[in-house]
């Protein structure tokens, strides 16, 4: 392994062996790739992202040469892993980037070809139409891929039925410095020796594996030597590489078998007082055949009830106290067969002791949100309060399930000896619990406590005949494996190791190892836990890399970047992790470079989706702005951000003298176009509402009409949309109301996003003021653009700032129909139906917005609903500035260009949004209220 930044060498020798994807050495994406959802940090020397399995065959060959010897090589997916797996020095193939294609899909024999960076979701998205799954799920389908499944042999809810990922494979392709190797097709001659060392080290040390390996359905897997020679006759070497963890080379091609799609699903979620009762469940209800049976204990669901959670719960599964919940699934291709196990499993549940709550789902619609309210649940874990945290050390160990209650009761007691609180939910019908302790692994003590609660838990699946790891791989864990398995068969695993790798390069010090130590559970880095009290980069080290934000769908609003580019220094998890290795190199006196940092901070659209939706709630923009703060207290601003600060700062003037300026816009638009380096600037300065629509702050001490309700803008929208204002005007009109438009006061949100702290805090004290003065009135205030509204819930209170509840338009409406008030109808039936598209900050900081839009049509007699989209690309001046237009293009092509082209009625809530359709689809679109305004006057 490289011990120093590696040599320009490395990097021309690659680039001379014709390498074609992006080889990179930035500080960011170094600091991005350290870590996974681990406690652990390692920093790579060099990234390389390979287009394909040539690019990975010519990165083994050139490391081959003897001045690269000592360089690591570990291939990475998602970096999901929860104990290390993918992190090392030296190089990583980053594969998800690139090599994320599903190559051939055979809807006749049942299988696909995939590269080894496809996503799990994605694969199983491609295959629905041909009415076929890729059966092993886990919890972090979105994003995981299905070469990191296959690396640590992954599997979750259902296994017990479809098998781990090992038992789902039908081939592998493998990358050698000599060419590809494909288990489906005759092995070249350069393969050879290779492959008889293997197998003749594999046939020697089988009698001794099966020996040591419990029979389990969450089998030992990783150098299997047992199914790797079956007894059937052959060698099946490519078996050795399912949960070897990259440590015998990369796959660069992965056939999965696939299943048929089981039309009949259902759910059912019973409560029980305690977790004792809710464990001893699992073996009676295996009677009933059930596809999955999973547990979450009182202590996760007191979490997620003070998160508001459990309220999305229907009411019998919410009585009173503490409740552990489990959920027992049903799938199939037999209604009536599967109905008659859920009739007997009903009457089961009814008669054991301590179940206090019942409830049966049927549509599929019901099943998944119960399911995304179990897994937020314990997305939550990571979201605890103060420095000590559950993390993932000993949470997949796996026992026969008629010896979990007594593991448990050992298990917790250990925990209770060691003083730690914890969290516990699983998969109970294969004995397989995640219990994750909370440690402030900052501490040495809880260090230590780390130790020795991994001894005993070691110990005690020793005692109840189970094993370690059970479900997510063993990274540093495989520390444990030679005690484990024996010195016999690890003698035959270090023979298999030889065979395929003698050099020891390939994630060198895991599992298996011939001359390097391993590496061990305490003595690996760890990554900085915990930032000082009060610190603006506090959430960086909350981050826990549970990687929501690198979730693939383009209809999800999490990270835009990320999406756009697939690469994770452009994500929320990856700027977390290059925030926090500058700030402990900054505390540390140490270089910290920032060119890099700044790059990655730059692509951030600043639309706050992390904010809400990220469990841990790592909000970039705003610790961006702490950063700028900082590095702009060193360094001077560019003038292009010091003309957008005066701009928002002058705004009210701008629009007082808009008569006076609208003549000269077009040349002053082309000449701020120049100095901002931007593009496509709106072409007109907004006209003024009608008068009688029109109030001056001074005149809110006035009487006002008893029906009125005062409409508040941003800078931008006061400025450049005419048309929204209108809208709402006439929508609020149409409906019953006297809508008043209270003069511009900016947010500051252009000095928040610059971290300008003393100007923002100057615009946002005088923003408050007026919003008291407005709410003084008592009249309803509803904000115009969502980005201002959600600036107000979500920047204001962090900034210690209390400003009165602005709603957004559909909010107050709704709210008036829930009151009783009945709004009038339209006189034309049979209008299509429109799409409600939200502004991505809208839609992540109130998941409901486009349904409440939907209600407030269904009120009047007019259909809508909400569309699932992600962002559109613009985000205000990101989308404007000339360095993004590649990535703005990219991602409304992604997730808006279709529904804003489709042909129904579409209708977009933030004015960023509008733009951006106008300009990429030359679609006018207009705000929900705009369509009210017309077809009540039509």
């Amino acid at each position: 392994m490289l011990d120093s930044p590696p040599s320009q060498s490395l990097i021309d020798a690659l680039r001379a062996a014709c390498f074609q994807g992006e080889i990179e050495t930035d500080h960011a994406l170094r600091a991005a790739m350290s870590t996974d959802n681990s406690v652990y940090q390692i920093t790579p020397d060099l990234i390389a992202a390979p287009r394909d399995g040539q690019d990975v065959v010519r990165a083994l060959a050139v490391l081959e040469a003897p001045a690269f010897a000592d360089v690591a090589l570990t291939a990475r997916g998602g970096g999901t892993g929860t104990n290390g797996q993918s992190l090392n020095r030296g190089l990583i193939l980053d594969m998800r980037r690139h090599m994320n294609r599903v190559l051939e899909i055979n809807a006749t024999e049942g299988w696909a070809d995939v590269e080894p960076g496809v996503v799990l979701d994605e694969l199983n998205d491609t295959l629905r139409p041909h009415g076929w799954f890729f059966a092993p799920e886990t919890s972090t389908s979105t994003r995981c891929t299905i070469g990191g499944m296959v690396s640590t042999d992954a599997s979750g809810k259902g296994s017990r039925v479809y098998g781990k990922t090992s038992d789902n494979i039908l081939g592998l392709e493998i990358a050698r410095p000599q060419g590809l190797l494909s288990s489906l097709a005759p092995a070249p001659d350069w393969a050879a020796p290779m492959l008889a060392a293997a197998e003749d080290a594999a046939r020697q040390g089988r009698a001794a594996f099966i020996d040591a390996t419990p029979r389990l359905n969450r089998r030992f897997t990783g150098y299997d030597l047992e199914r790797a020679c079956p007894e059937a006759g052959g060698f099946e070497w490519w078996r050795l590489f399912l949960g070897a963890e990259g440590t015998l080379g990369p796959i660069t091609r992965i056939r999965v078998k696939l299943r048929r799609i089981e039309p009949e699903k259902r759910l059912i979620v019973a409560g029980f007082a305690c977790f004792r009762d809710a464990l001893a469940a699992a073996t009676p209800l295996l009677a009933d055949d059930p596809t999955a049976i999973e547990v979450m204990d009182e202590w996760v669901q007191r979490i997620a009830q003070d998160a508001g959670i459990l309220a999305r719960l229907p009411e019998s599964l919410r009585p009173e106290g503490p409740v552990a919940y489990v959920f027992i699934e049903f799938n199939g291709h037999d209604a009536a067969e599967m109905q008659a196990r859920i009739t007997t499993c009903l009457e089961r549940l009814r008669s054991l002791p301590g179940q206090i709550a019942l409830h049966q789902a049927r549509d599929p619609a019901e099943i998944r949100e119960l399911w995304a309210i179990r897994s937020a649940g314990v997305g939550l874990l990571g979201k605890v309060d103060g420095p000590a945290r559950p993390i993932a050390f000993v949470e997949d160990c796996v026992v026969p399930p008629e010896n979990l209650p007594a593991f448990v009761d050992d298990f917790l007691q250990v925990l209770k000896d060691n003083g730690l609180g914890f969290g516990i939910y699983g998969h109970v019908d294969v004995g397989c619990l995640h219990i994750r302790p909370a440690l402030n692994i900052d501490q040495t003590t809880d260090r230590t406590k780390l130790v020795a609660v991994s001894d005993a838990v070691f110990a005690l699946t020793r005692k109840y005949g189970g094993i370690f790891w059970g479900e997510h791989g063993k990274g540093v864990r495989g520390a444990y494996l030679p005690e484990w398995i024996g010195p016999g068969a690890y003698a035959a695993l270090q023979s298999v190791k030889r065979a395929f790798d003698p050099a020891e390069q390939f994630n060198p010090g895991k599992l298996v190892t011939l001359d390097r130590p391993l590496m061990g559970i305490v003595t690996t880095p760890f990554r900085p836990f915990n930032a000082r009290l009060g610190n603006p980069l506090e959430k960086a080290f909350r981050c826990n890399g549970n990687a929501q934000c690198l979730g693939y769908q383009a209809a999800v609003p999490m990270c835009p970047s990320f999406k756009a580019t697939g690469d994770l220094r452009h994500s929320p998890k990856g700027r977390a992790d290059a925030l926090r290795a500058w700030k402990v190199a900054r505390d540390a006196g140490q270089p910290a470079p920032e060119n890099d940092l700044m790059a990655a901070l730059d692509t951030c659209l600043g639309c706050k989706a992390c904010a809400s939706s990220c469990p841990v709630q790592v909000d970039i923009p705003s610790m961006r702005a702490a950063f700028y703060a900082d590095h702009y207290s060193r360094n001077a601003r560019p003038l292009s951000d010091r003309l957008v600060l005066a701009a928002e700062r002058l705004s009210p003037l701008a629009v007082t003298l808009s008569p006076l300026l609208r003549p000269v816009w077009p040349l002053a638009r082309r000449l701020a176009e120049r100095a901002l380096k931007t593009v496509d600037m709106p072409a007109h300065l907004a006209r003024p509402v009608a008068a009688a629509h029109r109030v001056r702050l001074a005149d809110l001490d006035r009487p006002l009409p008893g029906n009125a309700v005062l409409l508040w803008q941003d800078w931008f929208t006061a400025l450049f949309d005419a048309k929204v204002a209108q809208d709402a005007i006439a929508g609020f009109s149409a409906l019953g109301y006297h809508p008043l438009l209270v003069a511009m006061r900016p947010a500051g949100k252009a000095a928040q996003n610059m971290g300008a702290e003393s100007a923002f805090r100057r615009m946002a004290g005088r923003q408050v003021a007026a919003l008291q003065k407005g709410a003084a009135t008592g009249l309803p205030m509803i904000g115009l653009d969502p980005a201002f509204v959600m600036m107000l819930r979500q920047d204001y209170p962090k900034a210690g700032l209390t400003p009165p509840p602005v709603m957004l338009g559909q909010e107050f409406l709704a709210a008036e129909i829930a009151a009783g008030r009945r709004f009038p109808q339209v006189r034309v039936q049979g209008k299509a139906a429109a799409r409600i598209l939200s502004h991505c900050t809208e839609q992540t900081a109130l998941p409901n917005a486009g349904a409440l839009w939907a209600q407030v049509f269904a009120a009047i007699g007019m259909k809508a609903a909400p569309a699932a989209s992600g962002c559109c690309g613009m985000a205000g001046l990101f989308g404007h500035q000339e360095r993004h237009q590649a990535m703005s293009r990219k991602l409304y092509d992604m997730s808006w260009r279709d529904h804003v082209e489709g042909g129904a009625p579409v209708l977009a809530s933030g004015f960023s949004c509008r733009c951006q359709a106008e300009r990429f689809s030359d679609k006018g679109l207009r705000h929900p209220l705009g369509m009210i305004a017309d077809t009540l006057r039509g």
